[in-house]
C-alpha cells in the first residue's frame, strides 16, 4: 500500500506482517515427494508433446488431402507411412516429425514404468489404488501432495485445500454460493475430476460413492455431480491414508 514501491518499503511491509502475525506458514514438501511429483509432471509433459505432434501431423497431411485413419500408438505410424509412399516432398517434412513423435512416446513409456514401479513399492499408493477409477498417477499425485495425513485437522478440509468447494459472496442482502474456488494444486484437482468421471461413466464396480454420484447426476447434471464426487473422493482418500485401510465400497459415502 506504500506510494512508492522500493526494496526498503517491501521489507518494512513484510516486517509489519510478521509482527502482527498476518501470514500463513507454507509447508515445504520433502525431497522424495518432490522427486515423485517431478516424475509425474515429466511424464505428463511428454504425453502432451506426443499428442501435439500427432495432431500436427494429422493437420499437415489433411492440408494435402491425405486423411489419416483413426488410431493411436503403433497403428498411427502404420497408417501414415502408406499415405506418404508417393509424396516425396511431404514425406521429407512429416517423417522427421514422426520420428520425434516415436522417440517422445518411448521416453514417456519409460517414465511411466518408473512411476508404476514406485507406486507398487509405496504403501500409500497401494491403499489409494484400491478405489475403482484411481490409477497410478492419481494415487501418486495425491499421496505426495498430502504427504502426512496429520497435516490436515480433518479430512473435509482437503476438498477446500484443493479448490473443490464453492466460493461464497456476501455483501449486505446479497449472499450466494458461486463456482468452486479452484485454489491449490490444479493438476491434482484435474486428476480427481478425471477419476470421478471414470467412476460415474466407465467403472462397473458398484460402490456407495458411485450410487451417490449417479443420484446427484440425475438432479444436478453430470458436471456438478463429477465435481461433487471429486471432492468426496479427496475426503475419502485422505481418510484412507490416515487410517491405513483399503476402500470400503459400501462405506464410501459415509466418509
Amino acid at each position: 500500500m506504500a506510494t512508492n514501491k522500493t526494496d526498503a518499503n517491501d521489507a518494512d511491509g513484510l516486517a509489519h506482517l510478521a509482527e502482527v502475525g498476518f501470514f500463513r506458514e507454507v509447508r515445504v514438501k520433502g525431497f522424495d515427494s518432490m522427486l515423485s511429483r517431478t516424475l509425474v509432471a515429466a511424464r505428463t509433459r511428454l504425453v502432451r508433446i506426443a499428442t501435439e505432434l500427432s495432431n500436427q501431423i494429422r493437420g499437415i497431411m489433411k492440408t494435402f488431402g491425405l486423411i489419416v485413419p483413426p488410431g493411436k500408438g503403433s497403428s498411427f505410424e502404420k497408417n501414415i507411412r502408406p499415405l506418404l509412399a508417393d509424396q516425396d516432398g511431404l514425406a521429407s517434412i512429416v517423417l522427421p516429425m514422426l520420428e520425434a513423435w516415436r522417440s517422445v512416446r518411448i521416453r514417456a513409456a519409460e517414465l511411466g514404468r518408473q512411476l508404476i514401479a514406485a507406486a507398487r513399492q509405496s504403501h500409500a499408493c497401494r491403499i489409494l489404488m484400491s478405489i475403482p477409477g484411481v490409477g497410478t498417477i492419481t494415487a501418486t499425485s495425491f499421496a505426495t501432495a498430502i504427504e502426512d495425513p496429520n497435516n490436515f485437522k480433518n479430512s473435509r478440509s482437503v476438498g477446500a485445500w484443493l479448490g473443490l468447494t464453492t466460493r461464497r459472496y456476501q455483501s449486505g442482502e446479497v449472499d450466494y454460493d458461486g463456482h468452486i474456488s479452484r485454489r491449490g494444486d490444479r493438476h491434482l484437482r484435474g486428476l480427481l475430476y478425471e477419476a470421478a468421471t471414470v467412476i460415474l461413466t466407465r467403472s462397473s464396480a458398484d460402490s456407495g460413492l458411485r450410487r451417490w454420484g449417479l443420484a446427484l447426476k440425475q438432479r444436478l447434471g453430470f458436471k456438478r455431480a463429477a465435481v461433487a464426487v471429486a471432492r468426496k473422493l479427496a475426503v475419502i482418500m485422505h481418510a484412507m491414508l490416515k487410517t491405513g485401510t483399503l476402500f470400503d465400497r459400501m462405506a464410501g459415502i459415509a466418509a
